[in-house]
């Protein structure tokens, strides 16, 4: 950096906060991947508004910026390549708020992984995402790699616990996305931020939520064989319909590199090795430990372990974590569908044979996410060639089984020239067009992600062949109002919306074979053609259905495997494709996840004329920016999803409901909120307002599912609870639940009433209600106190009224970082409420994402995503 440049960035700054010195400097030229770089300079902010600052004078000056948190990347993500600023976030390392009650924290990107974890333990609380740089791994580092670890399988990863950032983009403007109420009316661009590596933004808040931490952990060891063996008896674990917190597999390489250096006591003479943690209550514990010991017996499991005390697991898993730093080594972070595990290790075997390389292998086996750990000394140039040219050898063999090329480390750097692997050219023009919504003069970490040589995109051309769907769209392009499109592909679906496009023709997506309501010129493209099952994966846990295809033949198709996917409807006739873009929850998410945590890909048909693949079928994938997300809630603004692809989970085995009368909402709520803390098996936590001519005027249902010993415990310390608090006895019942009670509400909508969804902070509930309970009681309701959520159904006879109710509402919410949108409008008032009422920060972002993959704006309605700035 020029003297007169480094002088104007300390004129900014406390020069004490910046960082010029050549040998101070060699710190952070490296993260822990073989890549080195050397910054200009390293600055230490202190506040979003210096982050604001130094961006801006960076902009202007047309130097790159490098967010780096505690440089434990592995890809080298946090390596300033081409020079530039190093952002260096270790002074902003506060927790802004830990709300123990709505299960969050808002804390700076500087904070420590396992500091986090510590503090909220305290307050009986858990964020699951561990990896095994967790001791010193900084939250803006985990958020910008969308970090991992062992108990994944069963928890996921940090994208699932993100419900808002702060970032800073190039130009020093400073956006939220999201925030600490759920589904937010905006595309999920926080989804997207989430493992971004540092290339579209700086990150200097984060908003996640928290679980109950486990009351009880059993943690058992058990040795194998082989490699094969092993991986087979993961298969039968999961197959059985069990869900450990964690399955972690080694070979015999790797035990004896880590029992030479923690001495945890591993069973080095193995072939393999398997670690299986499940926890929840006491009481379940052993039947878990012993229905999974039977499995892995039959499956020629011998000497297994139990840890007998804290301190041994502690041992265990330090050993465990301790693995990348045990031996001097390259890791091919990747993942594969799981029952795949076993012949890419074995071809990964083969390759490091074929090129004179040692290779061991630790990984998350329950979720497919492999780590070869080929060996290697780095100062040994021509190893070190030879071991690159394994990698991509594997990388190829990983992308031949569709799996993802990293799973948890990042591309950075390491892996950017195997992008063009795994993603189509079309797929990576679509990430680089959201890397120039975001960053258009790619000053944020550039070099990273994309490769070197980009290759040209190929949208189909708007001239369709002569079949009928694409004979309609010619036909409608033509000018016929309120015509219908029923593609049977993705490939007929996009070169229609692309004759649709060039003719400048609206266009409104449909899951029905039937024009509906909108703009009156618009056409409607139907998905009734684009339905079934594509395809059914029981042993890697998803299944792919056309987009047209009902959620009810899912759920009908999985459930003689004593299989789910784990979202609901209140609608028989709703297909999975509208459930996917209008984001449709329901209370059980509490348990279960949202939509965008059961996405896994989706084929999607652009407006430009260009086919997509969204994501993989694999639970982790880090490669690129995370596609899927943006069309969840996407209202249809974005794309046709063609086909979607989603996660599995087992039936529960134990499911039941304790219903408790309640007199007064508001005491009913405030008992709702004090049971809250006990949810751990809960798939529910509602109060809502009774038929009329109920016993009670209000009804609170606690819902807990799973193993049946956790549903048993659970419900035995709500009745505990409500006992102390003073409430009614409860009745437990198999049905309604109190998701199936949210069901019934939307379903049997009166036709008359204004449906309106609140989204609040969880904190803000009780408050919320307590000040506005006249006013939510113009009609039916449900308040999913867990989530935030609010269902009105408002019957107000004059509109003139309902619009004064609902802009009071909406005042209500949004003045404390919430929302009010309408779900159903009842015929008079059509056209004359907003539908919406809500502008997230980042609607510039949107139009602009908007207008590179719908140029001719023919998408929706234009409400959700407006055309004005």
């Amino acid at each position: 950096m020029e003297t007169h440049l480094a002088q104007s960035l300390k004129q900014i700054l406390d020069q004490r906060q910046v960082v010029t010195d050549p040998i101070e400097l060699i710190t952070y030229e490296m993260d822990s991947s073989l890549e080195r770089g050397t910054p200009d300079a390293v600055v230490f902010p202190r506040t979003t508004e210096e982050v604001s600052r130094v961006a801006r004078w960076a902009n202007e000056n047309h130097i790159p910026i490098v967010a780096r948190g505690a440089g434990t990347g592995r890809s080298g993500g946090a390596v300033p390549e081409r020079g530039g600023i190093v952002l260096e976030f270790s002074r902003m390392n506060r927790v802004i708020d830990l709300d123990a009650a709505g299960r969050s924290v808002v804390v700076e990107p500087g904070l420590v992984n396992l500091t986090l974890d510590t503090l909220v333990k305290v307050e009986g609380l858990y964020y699951p995402p561990d990896p095994s740089s967790g001791r010193v791994a900084t939250m803006g580092g985990n958020v910008a790699e969308n970090a991992g670890g062992p108990h994944c399988f069963k928890y996921g990863v940090t994208t699932k616990y993100i419900t808002g950032l702060e970032i800073v983009l190039a130009d020093g403007q400073i956006v939220r996305l999201g925030g600490r109420a759920l589904d937010y009316p905006e595309y999920d661009l926080a989804g997207v931020v989430t493992g971004n590596e540092g290339t579209l933004c700086a990150i200097t808040r984060i908003d996640a939520r928290l679980v109950r931490i486990p009351p009880s952990i059993k943690t058992m060891t058990a040795a194998f064989d082989s490699i094969a063996q092993a991986g087979q008896a993961v298969s039968a674990v999961i197959a059985a319909g069990l869900v450990p917190a964690t399955l972690e597999m080694m070979d015999q390489k790797i035990m004896r590199f880590i029992e030479q250096f923690a001495h945890p006591g591993l069973p080095i003479d193995a072939g393999a090795m398997l670690i299986v943690e499940v926890d929840g209550y006491t009481a379940s514990l052993d039947p878990q430990i012993a229905e999974i010991a039977e499995i892995l017996r039959q499956n020629g499991a011998r000497d297994l372990r139990i840890a007998q005390t804290e301190q041994e697991r502690e041992t265990l898993w330090f050993g465990r974590k301790s693995a990348g730093g045990a031996y001097p080594h390259y890791t091919v972070d990747s993942t594969v569908p799981r029952s795949r595990i076993a012949e890419t290790l074995d071809a990964a075997n083969r390759i490091c044979d074929k090129h004179g390389v040692r290779v061991g292998h630790v990984f998350h086996a329950g979720d497919g996410n492999l780590h070869p750990s080929i060996m290697m000394e780095e100062h040994n140039p021509q190893q070190v060639q030879a071991v690159l040219r394994a990698a991509r050898e594997i990388m190829q063999e990983i992308v031949r089984h569709d799996g993802a090329i990293t799973g948890e480390h990042g591309v950075g750097i390491e892996k950017r020239e195997f992008m063009p692997l795994m993603y189509s050219p079309n797929e990576l023009a679509a990430l680089w067009d959201i890397k120039q919504v975001f960053d258009p003069n790619n000053l944020m970490n550039p070099g990273k992600v994309f490769p070197p040589e980009m290759p040209r995109a190929n949208p189909t051309p708007p001239a369709p062949p002569s079949t009928a769907p694409f004979d309609s769209a010619q036909g409608m392009a033509q000018g016929t109002p309120g015509a219908l499109f029923t593609p049977r592909t993705a490939e007929e679906a996009t070169a229609g919306l692309a004759a649709l496009s060039a003719a400048k023709r609206a266009v409104l997506i449909s899951g029905q074979s039937t024009v509906v309501g909108g703009r009156r010129s618009a056409v409607v493209l139907s998905t009734a053609n684009l339905r079934g099952i594509v395809k059914y994966a029981p042993d890697d846990l998803y299944i792919t259905a056309g987009a047209g295809t009902t959620l009810d033949e899912i759920q009908m198709f999985l459930a003689k495997d004593k299989r789910q996917v784990s979202l609901m409807s209140p609608w028989r006739d709703a297909t999975i494709g509208g459930l996917v873009a209008a984001n449709v929850n329901s209370p059980q998410r509490m348990l279960y996840g949202a939509v965008r945590d059961q996405l896994l890909c989706a084929t999607i048909a652009l407006a430009d004329g260009r086919v997509i693949r969204a994501g993989r079928p694999v639970v982790k994938n880090v490669a690129g920016y995370d596609l899927p997300k943006l069309f969840v809630g996407s209202y249809g603004t974005l794309g046709l999803l063609v086909d979607v692809t989603l996660k599995l989970m087992p039936l529960p085995r134990a499911k039941r409901t304790l219903l408790v009368p309640v007199d007064d909402l508001n005491r009913g709520i405030s008992w709702a909120g004090q049971l809250l803390p006990l949810a751990l098996a809960a798939s529910a936590i509602v109060v809502r307002k009774n038929d009329a001519g109920s016993a009670a005027p209000f009804v609170l249902a606690y819902t807990a599912e799973g193993i049946p010993e956790d549903v048993e415990s659970e419900l035995t310390q709500v009745r505990a609870v409500l006992a102390k608090i003073g409430a009614a006895q409860p009745m437990e019942v198999a049905t309604p639940s109190g998701t199936e009670l949210w069901q019934e509400l939307v379903a049997r909508a009166h036709p008359n009433a204004l449906h309106v969804r609140v989204g609040i902070a969880p904190k803000d509930v009780t408050a919320f209600v307590r000040e506005r309970a006249a006013r939510l009681d113009v009609g039916s309701f449900l308040v999913d106190v867990a989530n935030g959520q609010i269902t009105i159904g408002a019957e107000i006879g004059e509109p003139d009224r309902a619009k004064e109710w609902l802009e009071e509402l909406r005042r209500a919410a949004l003045d404390i970082g919430g929302y009010a949108i309408v779900t159903a409008t009842p015929e008079k008032m059509r056209g004359g409420v907003e539908r919406w009422g809500y502008r997230p920060e980042s609607h510039f972002l949107m139009r602009a994402l908007k207008a590179r993959w719908d140029p001719a704006g023919i998408l929706g309605d234009g409400t959700f995503v407006s055309a004005a700035a």
